[in-house]
């Protein structure tokens, strides 16, 4: 069973890794994942007592931490007056002299440890004596021991600060992400017996009617059942241009209507819509965790109580064992002691991670956890299926090919008037094409031969339309043709035409880099076609979907394989690629529980725009670790020599967790590159 729980005042990144490892290894609980960002606990366990476990192992490490089972609101971040009071003292300290200046500056420690020097002495005896509020707090008295009031005061005062404004930096990245879930609407408009009624979404069943006033957001995957007017899809598609809609045409849950009052016909539940599964998959993002954050997770829990050993040592070993002053030797190790808490990557990591789903979630691309975002950024093949993917997956007239001597028009009214009466796709996009109401009083008589074509009198001649061998030329010639009382017209180019955006989109990810693969249920034909309109080399036609499954295997063996597919045959290829994409707009349920990603729109323009995100989300990654590893262990060293002081420390410890933090919120400042049409 699983349960969610809200860790309201969690601000602690170490902390919070060290409440889910011990989660993780109590008995009565599978599994336990924490969300350091939005302070958010999620737990599978079979036990019916779940509440005192994690009140028990949460307040040993956060004793002032709440949980609950309902959402937190928005945090906002107090003003710290404790901390700006004891700022003033600390400068006051420099205008005076002798014991005046010792209180002040003990003062301003005081003030400025109000939070940190009470939750050390609450931690002394558990098992989390390791936490940064403990080893700031015996830095600081190590400093004092050695006279230096006013080091340990500013030690303190830089440490609260850079907590107050990480705290800033990763509330602004809570509410970026809180603004996504902002979409789910609170009340729908449904009309039962001529009244109008607001109830909640999830009362709403299939096929009733909702009333969309402008301004309001459509709350349930529907069809226009009557009225016109522009809907701004942005929130879901990231599609800016406003949509034109009338009677028939398919609205998504998450729109906004912008002009004229619409009634809407619902298609499906509100658990089955777009928007609930749009808002399902951001919010339980975090829960999927990339191989980055199982590694920091597992090297913070050993990295604090190892540096804190070697700082043992350093003091230690030169004192006994070589006689030098045991002064200078306790202050270095105080600076390893304030270098060594890991929260820079702790808090950094996931918080690139979740700003890089966010990012890419404003853009209709929905990244289900930070493990497919870090697989996404190592792809080297992108494959495509062909229908409903690079195709639209419909047939289009495309071409009218006339004989000499006849007008094409009329060739699409002959043939529009004799397809008017069949099903078949075909003559669909004839009637289409034709734009104008069909007059069934000048059809005399229609026969469809299955595999041919069809016969019928249109104004008393006899119209054939259909394969070339069927109006009485060659035989097996491409095309579509018509003849009129036995002579020949001309023939019609109806193919299933490319999308918009896949010519475009081809030549962006081949210009990346990326080697493009085609496969295809499709006749082989067909698949050529396509294949070499777009100028991909490697396809292949006349596939099973168990043969998709191996042929992508079989790539997959030397490099990391992206697949794109939309349609229900496609979710066993997008289970079996390193990365699955899902055509949201058109695809099948199946196919989008089946992927990784999933893009909104209908369109695969998106895709290099993921790829881009994902890039830069792993290049932040890789800078976080380097800079917060980096100089730590820079300090370190220049403190063991004596050429650091804690002044330094304190910036090597929260200056670079701050400067981490904001460097993972580039990722929402960003514009990710687009594909231009």
């Amino acid at each position: 069973m699983k349960t969610t729980w809200y860790l309201h005042g969690l601000h602690c990144a170490s902390c919070a890794v060290k409440i889910e490892t011990e989660l993780q290894e109590h008995p009565g609980v599978q599994r336990a994942v924490i969300d350091p960002v939005r302070s958010r606990l999620v737990v599978w366990s079979e036990e019916r007592q779940l509440a005192p476990i994690i009140e028990e192992v949460v307040h040993r490490h956060e004793s002032h931490v709440e949980v609950r089972r309902e959402a937190l609101e928005r945090e906002s971040i107090p003003i710290p007056w404790l901390l700006i009071g004891s700022i003033l003292l600390f400068a006051a300290s420099f205008f005076v002299e002798g014991t005046l200046k010792i209180i002040l500056a003990l003062g301003a420690y005081v003030l400025g440890g109000h939070r940190v020097i009470p939750s050390a002495f609450r931690t002394l005896f558990t098992r989390d004596i390791f936490n940064e509020n403990f080893l700031m707090t015996l830095a600081t008295f190590g400093a004092i021991y050695l006279g230096e009031f006013a080091e340990a005061a500013a030690v303190m005062l830089f440490f609260e600060t850079g907590e107050y404004f990480q705290d800033l930096a990763v509330e602004r990245s809570r509410k970026s992400i809180s603004a996504l879930m902002d979409l789910r609407p609170d009340r729908a408009k449904v009309e039962r017996d001529g009244e109008i009624f607001g109830v909640d979404p999830a009362e709403v069943a299939i096929g009733e009617i909702l009333l969309v006033a402008p301004g309001e957001r459509v709350a349930i995957d529907s069809v226009v059942h009557e009225g016109v007017s522009s809907l701004d899809t942005s929130s879901m598609s990231g599609e800016s241009r406003p949509v034109a809609v009338e009677e028939g045409s398919d609205v998504l849950s998450g729109s906004i209507n912008r002009t004229h009052a619409i009634k809407l016909r619902t298609v499906k539940s509100y658990g089955d819509s777009a928007l609930a599964r749009v808002l399902d998959m951001v919010e339980n993002a975090s829960l999927k965790k990339a191989p980055t954050e199982r590694f920091i997770t597992r090297f913070a829990r050993y990295y604090t109580p190892a540096v804190v050993g070697i700082a043992l040592l350093l003091v230690l070993v030169p004192t006994f064992l070589f006689e030098q002053p045991f002064e200078t030797w306790l202050y270095r190790s105080l600076i390893f002691l304030v270098v060594s808490c890991p929260c820079a990557l702790v808090v950094s990591i996931p918080l690139a991670f979740f700003a890089g789903i966010g990012s890419a979630s404003r853009h209709g691309i929905l990244i289900k956890g930070g493990s497919d975002l870090e697989m996404l950024a190592s792809v080297r093949t992108i494959g495509f299926d062909k229908t409903g993917t690079l195709t639209e997956g419909r047939f289009a007239l495309q071409e009218i090919h006339p004989k000499e001597g006849k007008d094409p028009q009329k060739m699409l009214e002959l043939a529009a008037y004799a397809e008017s009466l069949s099903s078949h796709p075909i003559a669909d996009s004839l009637v289409k094409a034709y734009e104008e109401p069909i007059d069934y009083s000048r059809l005399s008589g229609m026969e469809e031969v299955s595999g041919s074509g069809v016969l019928a009198l249109v104004d008393g001649q006899a119209v054939r339309v259909g394969k070339s061998g069927f109006v009485g030329v060659e035989e097996n010639l491409p095309g579509i043709h018509l003849s009129v009382d036995g002579e020949y017209w001309g023939s019609f180019v109806i193919e299933d035409a490319l999308k918009k955006s896949a010519k475009g989109t081809i030549k962006e990810l081949k210009r990346i880099g990326k080697e493009i693969l085609l496969l295809s249920g499709d006749a082989p034909v067909h698949v050529q076609e396509v294949a070499e309109e777009l100028g991909i080399k490697e396809y292949r036609g006349g596939l099973l979907p168990d043969e998709k499954v191996y042929a992508v295997e079989e790539v997959a063996k030397s490099r990391r394989v992206l697949f794109v597919g939309d349609g229900i045959n496609d979710a066993p290829v997008l289970a079996a690629a390193d990365v699955g994409v899902a055509m949201g707009g058109v695809g099948s349920d199946a196919a989008m529980e089946a992927a990784d990603i999933v893009l909104i729109s209908d369109e695969i323009d998106k895709l290099p725009l993921a790829l881009d995100i994902s890039r830069r989300t792993k290049s932040i990654l890789m800078q976080n670790i380097v800079l917060a590893i980096g100089i730590k262990v820079l300090v370190m060293l220049l403190g063991a020599v004596g050429l650091a002081n804690m002044w330094l420390a304190v910036f090597a410890d929260v200056g670079v967790a701050l400067l981490a933090v904001l460097n993972s919120l580039r990722i929402f400042l960003q514009t990710p590159k687009r594909v231009s049409e």
